[in-house]
């Protein structure tokens, strides 16, 4: 796995091979979404618009938008509310304000309940009209407006004096006469088109016509993140956490897999492969924690492993054990006494070496020891001449497999060969009839009456 791609293939494995313990995560993580929600009070939000008459560019209307939400809004809006234990300056977090189509700002609000909300909402609405228009000169403030009026009233009476010189100019007598009132009607028409410019230049006429389109509608339904969506997150997010985890466990793995691997590591040839049929079609992995529980969570089984093939039968296998016990007496120049090794933890192989004892015979004896992987110790040669290794492939990696046959030489053991042991899928009718054996309490031979030739 450290090697291959991720496909869409290997999280269809994890799914399948690993669905309760992805169920847990998941479960885990909505309980923790959901304990995430209680610290967190339920909010709502709403939104009023005010719809801006006129001409807007868009830089004006984002600089009302800021204008809308900024503290000379809000703290009056605070103020206007008189909500207890809330002043100026406790509201610029639960007020927004955008710009959006058609001149239009809307102002949002958030609270505890949706009274509140609708209440905030409206009250910032209602003052940013009043900032906006005092700020245009549509306010209070007298000053502002002395100026364009008071510019309007001479511009009127100027116009009434016009029409009085106009009347006591000898129409039409003299050429003088004339010519005054073509050019008092000239200076009327100089009045009139100043002060239209005047009119459309007047911010208080068009831009300081603002109007709130409206109430603020009650909210139905809490603002996100909801209790709900902070579940489901949770749940999602632990899922994928554990997904995540499976892959990059499997990438890290470095459990050799081939037999020219596996034979290098330990420096001896291979004497051949057998089946064991799996109790449940997958080798048990390792992994920390009591075995109940990874065994209840589906996580004692391997899943980044290939499907187990199918078995070939029961005299199939049998025939592949009586072929290896063949060749480990061919192999060895008289009758003696060998040393079974197995890796602590691989179940497949420990039931490999119980079959390879069961069919080895009764004469020169095969002890099967356990030997463990992190801090191996192999008992001292006794009446043993030979260490046969039996171990399964992908659970091992070539530092451990180093390990083990060192162990083997400082106890005086030469590793005579190996023997891989391969988990089949076998037919419930023969799990039935498979006896298990205890290859601990068992030390049988490979005999000289063994038949069989090469696997």
């Amino acid at each position: 796995m450290s090697e291959d791609v991720i496909r869409l293939v290997t999280i269809g494995r994890i799914f399948r091979r690993r669905w309760r313990l992805l169920a847990v995560a998941a479960v885990l993580g909505a309980l923790v979404g959901y304990g995430a929600s209680l610290l967190f009070p339920p909010t709502y939000t709403t939104s009023t618009s005010v719809l801006l008459a006129g001409q807007w560019e868009e830089r004006e209307l984002l600089t009302q938008a800021e204008i809308a939400s900024s503290s000379a809004v809000v703290d009056r809006a605070a103020v206007a509310l008189e909500w207890d234990g809330v002043g100026a300056g406790d509201l610029g977090d639960q007020v927004s304000a955008k710009a959006a189509d058609g001149n239009i700002i809307k102002i949002s609000g958030t609270a505890e309940t949706p009274g509140r909300a609708q209440r905030l909402s409206d009250q910032v609405a209602q003052e940013f009209v009043t900032f906006a228009a005092r700020i245009a000169g549509d306010g209070t403030n007298a000053d502002d407006e002395e100026g364009p009026e008071a510019l309007r009233e001479r511009v009127a009476t100027t116009n009434r004096r016009i029409s009085d010189l106009a009347d006591s100019a000898d129409p039409g007598r003299t050429v003088e006469g004339v010519q005054a009132r073509t050019e008092l009607e000239k200076l009327r028409t100089a009045l009139q088109q100043a002060m239209k410019k005047l009119d459309d230049a007047d911010p208080a006429t068009n831009k300081a016509n603002m109007v709130v389109m409206g109430p603020a509608a009650r909210p139905s339904g809490e603002a996100p993140p909801t209790r709900t969506q902070l579940t489901v997150a949770g749940a999602v997010l632990f899922f994928l956490l554990a997904v995540i985890g499976h892959l990059a466990t499997a990438r890290s793995n470095r459990g050799l897999r081939t037999e020219a691997e596996i034979t290098a590591a330990l420096g001896s040839t291979l004497i051949g492969t057998v089946d064991v049929p799996g109790r449940r079609g997958l080798p048990r992995s390792r992994g920390r924690g009591p075995r109940w529980l990874r065994r209840l969570l589906g996580a004692d089984a391997r899943w980044d492993l290939p499907a187990p093939r199918p078995s070939a039968g029961a005299a199939g296998r049998q025939t592949r054990y009586r072929r290896v016990c063949a060749r480990l007496r061919n192999q060895l120049p008289s009758p003696r006494r060998i040393l079974a090794v197995v890796p602590e933890g691989d179940e497949i192989a420990l039931r490999a070496a119980g079959q390879l004892a069961a069919e080895a015979g009764n004469d020169p004896l095969l002890r099967v020891v356990e030997v463990s992987v992190t801090r191996p110790l192999v008992p001292d040669r006794g009446a043993e001449s030979g260490a046969l290794v039996v171990l399964s492939a992908g659970c091992w990696s070539a530092g451990e497999l180093a390990g083990v046959a060192e162990a083997c030489a400082d106890g005086r053991h030469e590793v005579v060969g190996v023997v891989v042991a391969d988990p089949v899928r076998a037919a419930r009718s023969e799990r039935a009839a498979e006896a298990p054996r205890p290859p601990h309490a068992r030390a049988v031979a490979v005999g000289d009456d063994a038949r069989g030739g090469a696997v």
